[in-house]
């Protein structure tokens, strides 16, 4: 690799750790906005048998840990092709 190339492996990791942590983030606050709404409702059918799902809260947190996980691997890939090269 030429001199400099490493970091843009390290960049994009740096980015999807970023934009992981923003959508775990996000899905968490969803979530609580969620739930606080609910407890102020008369009728708590929804609270209480969990249907209609929503699975938007969870989704968001989950492709936030996607998004950590791959970017952590591309970062180290980058590091190490810094190490090396």
């Amino acid at each position: 690799m030429a001199s400099q190339d490493w970091l843009i492996p390290l960049v994009v990791g740096g980015v999807f750790v970023i934009l992981g942590l923003g959508l775990v983030i996000w899905g968490r606050r969803e979530e609580k906005r969620y739930y606080d709404s609910l407890t102020t409702r008369t009728d708590l059918r929804e609270f209480v048998s969990h249907w209609p799902g929503r699975p938007q809260p969870g989704a968001l947190k989950a492709g936030g840990w996607i998004a950590i996980a791959v970017g952590l691997v591309i970062a180290v890939i980058g590091g190490i092709l810094g190490m090396v090269g």
